[in-house]
């Protein structure tokens, strides 16, 4: 198998929330939220081509190439998953697009690295099902058709939105949101604000409390301790008085949770639309031990994208995650191969080699680990190839699940070489003292 990097992204200010009427929240919400997605269309390949594309690429992938750069970059992440913290867990943060949305790759990380140092939980999730795309593997979320979804890219909102740059808004009574998980402590995470209404929360259908959403305006957090086993934890509007849900934290008392924070169609500048004060705030809250930013995909198809935006850019996102997060290592995972039809013919994403570049030339100049998505594929074109083997769908853009699976595993192998260097290289310092 191949190998790849870790890396997050966050932003925020803060503002009482926006009312939001039902009309809006009837339109955006069932034509835009409720819609079918677009059919990726069919590549039909002979089983003789499949066959040799497949053992190509498991042949590439089984030679010991890394293509993680800058690994010093990750020593901080190393020294905690080597010490973990005696009470707590260890978490890690992935933002970026649809890839991350999905939760394919992003849950080969988590199932690998939960193997290997414990089970810590499914850490942050966002509340109920915010958009047709988003997925946890760990976690089962839903909600009632009343609530109104904020930060998706089709709806510009305040950016008050959380941690994961999304919320969910209601205002009437009787709108439910719902969380099935197996966890030691469960936090929800709200907005408190001026007029704020109240919400029922319950355990397998049981009233358990109250949670009152008014107040000064910010972050809010209400605490239960979780009992054994899978629970279905509901919350219950009381009121029209307005409600903004940001997240659920479900984890463990102790173990690394692998949290994903993606949106579909996002590109990394979004995040600096997100509120700071709020997500400066949630973000020290979950303390995590290592962000990895993948982004770069929708950037490369752009076509109001600049170099030297994007350098600013990512630049500007780097340096305020490490004002919030100064010890947290942060890994940028660049984008996939990926192609469009042009004229008929498939030709590669017009600002992919630059993207990857200026990602790369970043990570360098602000003490970041690059892992690079294409290289690991095999190169420029190669995603014809992943087509070709069933590992990649038919739009040459995203992977299937066995093509997202395979590039977890890479890069979890990837960062897992880096860290076996670094215990035996402290073990041999140790020793020579």
């Amino acid at each position: 198998m191949t190998r790849l990097p870790i890396i997050f992204l966050v932003l925020l200010s803060v503002a009482p929330a926006p009312a939001v009427t039902a009309a809006a929240k009837k339109t955006t919400t069932r034509k835009k939220l409720r819609k079918k997605p677009a059919r990726v269309p069919v590549v039909h390949v002979s089983p003789v081509v499949r066959d040799t594309a497949l053992r190509a690429i498991s042949e590439r992938t089984s030679r010991p190439l890394s293509v993680l750069e800058g690994a010093g970059a990750l020593v901080p992440f190393f020294e905690q998953l080597s010490h973990p913290p005696e009470t707590g867990s260890l978490h890690i943060l992935q933002y970026g697009d649809s890839h991350t949305a999905s939760d394919d790759w992003a849950n080969q990380l988590r199932q690998d690295f939960q193997a290997k140092f414990g089970a810590g939980g499914p850490g942050y999730t966002l509340p109920g099902h915010p958009f047709l795309g988003y997925r946890r593997f760990d976690s089962r979320g839903s909600n009632s058709r009343g609530w109104y979804t904020g930060g998706i890219v089709t709806r510009k909102d305040d950016g008050i939105d959380g941690l994961g740059g999304i919320s969910l808004t209601a205002q009437s009574a009787g709108e439910t949101v719902t969380l099935t998980v197996e966890c030691q402590q469960l936090e929800l995470h709200y907005l408190r604000q001026p007029g704020g209404g109240q919400v029922e929360f319950s355990v397998d259908d049981a009233p358990v409390a109250t949670v009152d959403t008014d107040g000064e305006s910010g972050p809010g957090t209400y605490q239960y301790a979780a009992t054994p086993g899978v629970h279905q934890y509901t919350l219950r509007t009381l009121s029209a008085a307005p409600v903004r849900l940001f997240g659920w934290v479900a984890q463990n008392q102790a173990g690394v949770t692998y949290e994903t924070l993606g949106i579909n169609g996002a590109q990394a500048n979004l995040m600096l639309e997100w509120n700071a004060a709020v997500l400066d705030s949630e973000l020290m809250s979950r303390d995590p031990a290592l962000v990895v930013l993948a982004y770069g995909t929708n950037e490369a198809l752009s076509r109001t994208w600049t170099p030297e935006g994007y350098y600013a850019t990512l630049t500007g996102i780097i340096q305020r995650l490490r004002a919030t997060l100064p010890v947290a290592s942060i890994l940028l995972v660049g984008p996939p191969d990926c192609a469009h039809r042009l004229s008929g013919r498939l030709m590669p994403f017009p600002h992919l080699d630059q993207v990857i570049e200026i990602q790369r030339q970043v990570a360098r100049e602000n003490g970041c680990a690059f892992w690079d998505w294409r290289a690991a594929m095999g190169g420029p074109g190669s995603v014809r190839q992943w087509v070709q083997a069933g590992l990649g769908q038919g739009d040459y853009t995203h992977l299937t699940g066995a093509g997202y699976r395979m590039i977890g595993g890479t890069l979890f192998e990837d960062v897992m070489e880096q860290y076996n260097r670094f215990v035996a290289l402290r073990a041999e310092g140790t020793h020579n003292q």
